[in-house]
């Protein structure tokens, strides 16, 4: 068993032509892994073969310009867990995916990327320990940034205070005035909150719990803040209109940082699947990316071949990452905000 994990970790990278639905046998080209975009209200599967490969997907993100994507890829119920990346070449093919250089350790957490809007830090969530500040043994989870130097990124660090606390801190979403908004989660409840800690004069300030408007359910967690700061989506458990286990609802901010009711996005980014918890928006402002466990219609196996096909490709179970024009954000936008 362990050998097959280790092959399976082995094969992500290599495209599985045998699959009718996945088969990625030429090397895509064009924007967004020459995937052809969605149209209308309707969600597509994104990259299937190479996003959505068959593994746990989710956490997507890219630099300015759209010609690096990062994305995260997991199995074994998140014992190999790791943050890849595929890169745009001169000619517009991308490279295979690759695990992110700062991502490779499975000792450790390495989960939800996220790129500042002009391109010069990386977030991520971590849980490795905090060596320059003495750290040896692994520590709870906080979020750590990488810089951007040159064409790459430099060495990870942890972000410290006032946003890492003793409580575990996740999922951190940053505006282009340079404002985080991260999940914090006590260690005995377990149960998530939004926080937001505004940057002022090169500094974050300590973090202000937001209103019951964002923090709307029985728990929330992993926000997304749009660059400018006017509208926030959240994953929500314990509503009374949801659609499935967890929802993605979002609430509008006005100029003066009053934030709307929170609505559910409903379909068709919110299904009756009940892992429904990752979100981002394109450089562009142009699609929502979602991630989703939603499935296809299953078909008859009669072969292991069959079956190892499944095994391998999306929408089996496993989350996927889905996208969608941004005008299912903007249908549900109130008057005022």
């Amino acid at each position: 068993m362990k050998k097959l994990l280790v092959l399976v970790f082995g094969i992500l990278l290599i495209i599985n032509c045998s699959s009718k639905t996945d088969c990625q046998c030429k090397k895509p080209t064009g924007p967004y892994l020459g995937q052809k975009p969605p149209t209308g209200l309707n969600a597509e599967l994104f990259a299937p073969g190479i996003v959505s490969n068959g593994m746990n997907n989710r956490d997507i993100t890219f630099i300015p310009d759209g010609k690096e994507i990062y994305f995260c890829a997991s199995f074994g119920n998140f014992n190999y867990e790791a943050i890849m990346y595929s890169k745009q070449l001169d000619d517009g093919s991308w490279t295979d995916p690759e695990i992110a250089p700062f991502s490779k350790s499975m000792e450790y957490m390495n989960f939800e990327p996220h790129i500042s809007p002009d391109g010069k830090h990386f977030y991520f969530l971590s849980n490795r320990p905090d060596i320059a500040n003495g750290e040896t043994e692994k520590g709870d989870q906080d979020i750590w940034v990488v810089d951007r130097v040159g064409d790459s990124w430099g060495e990870p660090y942890n972000l410290g205070g006032p946003i890492n606390s003793e409580d575990e801190e996740y999922y951190p979403s940053v505006t282009k005035s340079g404002n985080m908004y991260f999940t914090r989660q006590g260690k005995s409840n377990r149960t998530g909150f939004i926080f937001r800690s505004k940057f002022v004069d090169g500094k974050y300030q300590e973090p202000e719990k937001l209103p019951q408007q964002v923090n709307c359910g029985a728990t929330q967690f992993n926000a997304f803040v749009s660059p400018n700061e006017d509208y926030i989506i959240v994953p929500v458990a314990g509503m009374e209109n949801t659609l499935g286990g967890v929802d993605y609802y979002i609430s509008f901010r006005n100029k003066n940082d009053e934030w709307s009711e929170p609505q559910n996005i409903g379909e068709p980014v919110n299904s009756a699947s009940r892992n429904e918890w990752s979100a981002s928006v394109s450089p562009d402002g142009k699609y929502l990316f979602f991630m989703s466990s939603k499935t296809s219609d299953k078909p008859e196996i009669n072969t292991y071949d069959q079956f190892k096909n499944i095994f391998n490709s999306s929408e089996n179970g496993s989350s996927n990452v889905y996208w969608v024009s941004t005008d299912v954000i903007e249908r549900l936008r109130p008057e005022g905000f």
